[in-house]
């Protein structure tokens, strides 16, 4: 009677031996992985506490936490510096034009000149230099956030107006080439 039971299952045995042999199989690779990592972390340990006591190790973990108290406060007075520094790049003059112009005409070259600087805000000044035959003249007019309280010349405007972005500051070549167009055209 038992051995009807045994050949009356509805699938082969002999795939279950298999199938148990499979997983075996698997189980012992697994066994063999977890053996070889914990033999490198077993290495790992040995190498960091050959020749250390409970003692020595407690003082290396403080070493390094007064390290790092003072990385952290080393790490806020930098952070401190860029704050001001920063600070003080917006503040300092950033933005620039200027124009080269001839203040009386038949008298010399292009011996005049406007400058402008402002700050982060738009801030600064224009500077106009003017210069004749009886000496040079020097004008100061305030810039508050990009405008100012007198009326501007067209060449001081047009030096504020470099110095705001939205006149492009002619290079060189460009200066040698509107000059060329001013003698053929005379």
């Amino acid at each position: 009677m038992e051995n009807s039971i045994l050949y009356n299952l509805p699938f082969d045995p002999v795939i279950l031996i298999i199938g148990f042999s499979v997983l075996n199989l698997v189980l012992l690779a697994a066994v063999i992985v977890c053996i070889i990592k914990m033999n490198k972390l077993y290495r790992r340990y040995d190498v960091f506490m050959r020749g250390k006591d409970a003692e020595t190790l407690e003082d290396t973990i403080m070493e390094i936490l007064d390290q790092l108290k003072e990385m952290n406060t080393k790490d806020r007075a930098s952070k401190d510096m860029m704050k001001v520094l920063s600070k003080q790049v917006k503040d300092s003059f950033q933005k620039f034009g200027f124009v080269k112009y001839n203040a009386f005409k038949g008298m010399g070259g292009n011996l005049s000149f406007v400058i402008a600087m402002l700050n982060d805000n738009n801030t600064g000044f224009i500077l106009d230099v003017v210069h004749s035959r009886e000496g040079c003249y020097l004008y100061l007019k305030e810039v508050e956030e990009g405008a100012t309280e007198v009326l501007l010349g067209s060449e001081e405007q047009e030096a504020l107006e470099q110095a705001l972005g939205y006149v492009k500051r002619p290079g060189l070549s460009e200066q040698i080439e509107k000059k060329k167009r001013k003698i053929r055209f005379r």
